[in-house]
């Protein structure tokens, strides 16, 4: 495809006005202020009209639980420990693989429509939901959920077993768009040898770790209590977690000791504004993270606390809730908040070539609508994407160059039956409870 008279957002998030962007084998082969030689624009195939249009790079989940699309407004108005063992954990036990491959092709359809191409996904049945990231064209970083009570060997438990085959039969599948990581889910749902054990077999290769950390007031209280006083950031630290590549979720309740040791370890922290507030978790303290250079990252976390997979909302909200939070407007620009959600979330996934609008780099695009009311006046567009924008302005998202949402249609995903199929799913699980 060759983006004709264009504005685009470039790799510093600033507009470049009329540009031509072609795309070339999954990758972005052309950027100029004029357009390729005809001959060269015959290669690109169809040209899209750029009048009235943003191109900006896709955007990237760092933290998702997408069968959990089955979940959107069951669990509610409870905080984080009831919402888990009063709602959540008897839902998730009924469910089935398929319950699980279905959530993931509704999620995807989701995430597609709002300009996500990639996300990062914790839960169960992970084969089916990477056989769901692929048929809808995406990418996803995947692992398999661990909860890990017995102080026993990691190599006693199935889920070990399981790993093996994941990484060997789908680590690097659909030409990188699947990569598998080991996930601990928790220090409260861990133990120190499963800790260590994982740990052994992460170092020394391309796989990444997947955790939850520090996200309730609880858990860190908890978890001194547990580890003479040692805080879940520096418990894991204790045990040399940090040595490997890392994406924590949440990170609400931490001090500067533990921001020392995200800083030293260079620790993705993948902040859920959204989930955080519904939950009451709280608030990280995401401008001081930027402050240290800790890189920053944003998900969307699962549908029972969040409600929606739309990343633009998670976006504003980054940018907007700590100006009121610390009372300086200035905490988080609209710059550092399109970098966690775009470049910053797909280096926590390890994909260096993504999340960046620049010759070379993988075509992971989204192309936004900028003629309605809200984008009107635009001195500087950058503003209206983070504070006017959303995610229902995208009009195409590419993965790898392939279009994978284009205009309300998703060439790649029956939307209708994905609808239908998780409708009928929750409302059996449901029935069972």
């Amino acid at each position: 495809m060759l983006f004709a008279d264009i504005n685009l957002l470039d790799a510093d998030f600033a507009i470049k006005h009329h540009q031509w962007v072609g795309v070339r084998d999954g990758r972005i082969a052309y950027i100029g202020s004029v357009p390729p030689a005809p001959d060269v624009a015959a290669t690109f195939g169809e040209t899209y009209d750029g009048t009235g249009r943003l191109l900006m790079p896709a955007l990237y989940n760092a933290h998702a639980h997408a069968p959990m699309t089955l979940l959107r407004g069951y669990a509610e108005n409870l905080p984080l420990q009831r919402w888990l063992e009063e709602k959540c954990f008897p839902f998730e036990a009924k469910m089935t693989a398929e319950d699980c491959y279905w959530g993931t092709v509704l999620a995807c359809a989701e995430m597609a429509r709002f300009g996500v191409v990639s996300f990062s996904d914790m839960y169960y049945a992970t084969e089916e939901r990477a056989r769901a990231v692929l048929e809808a064209g995406m990418k996803a970083n995947m692992c398999e959920g661990l909860v890990a009570f017995e102080e026993k060997p990691y190599a006693e438990y199935p889920i070990c077993a399981q790993m093996e085959a994941l990484v060997r039969d789908w680590h690097g599948a659909g030409d990188g768009r699947i990569r598998i990581d080991y996930n601990i889910h928790s220090e409260y749902l861990s133990t120190e040898t499963v800790c260590r054990d994982i740990l052994d077999i992460v170092r020394g290769t391309d796989l990444r770790l997947h955790i939850h950390l520090s996200e309730t007031e609880k858990e860190v209280r908890e978890c001194r209590e547990r580890h003479g006083g040692l805080s879940p950031v520096q418990y894991f630290e204790s045990l040399g977690l940090f040595d490997v590549p890392v994406t924590a979720a949440h990170c609400v309740w931490v001090d500067d000791a533990d921001l020392d040791i995200l800083q030293q370890h260079g620790v993705f922290v993948a902040n859920n504004p959204a989930s955080n507030m519904k939950l009451g978790s709280g608030f990280a303290p995401i401008p001081e993270m930027l402050r240290r250079g800790i890189p920053v990252c944003l998900g969307s976390d699962g549908m029972a606390s969040n409600n929606n997979h739309n990343l633009f909302h998670d976006m504003y909200l980054q940018a907007l809730i700590y100006k009121g939070a610390t009372l300086d407007p200035t905490a988080v620009t609209p710059q550092q908040a399109l970098a966690a959600a775009t470049r910053t979330g797909a280096l926590s996934q390890g994909r260096e070539d993504c999340g960046i609008v620049a010759a070379g780099a993988r075509a992971d695009l989204c192309v936004l609508d900028t003629t309605g009311p809200s984008w009107c006046p635009a001195p500087d567009p950058v503003y209206n994407v983070v504070y006017a924008g959303d995610g229902a302005d995208v009009v195409l998202t590419m993965c790898d160059g392939e279009v994978i949402y284009r205009a309300g249609e998703w060439p790649t995903i029956d939307v209708e039956r994905a609808k239908a199929e998780c409708v009928a799913r929750t409302a059996r699980i449901i029935s069972e409870l």
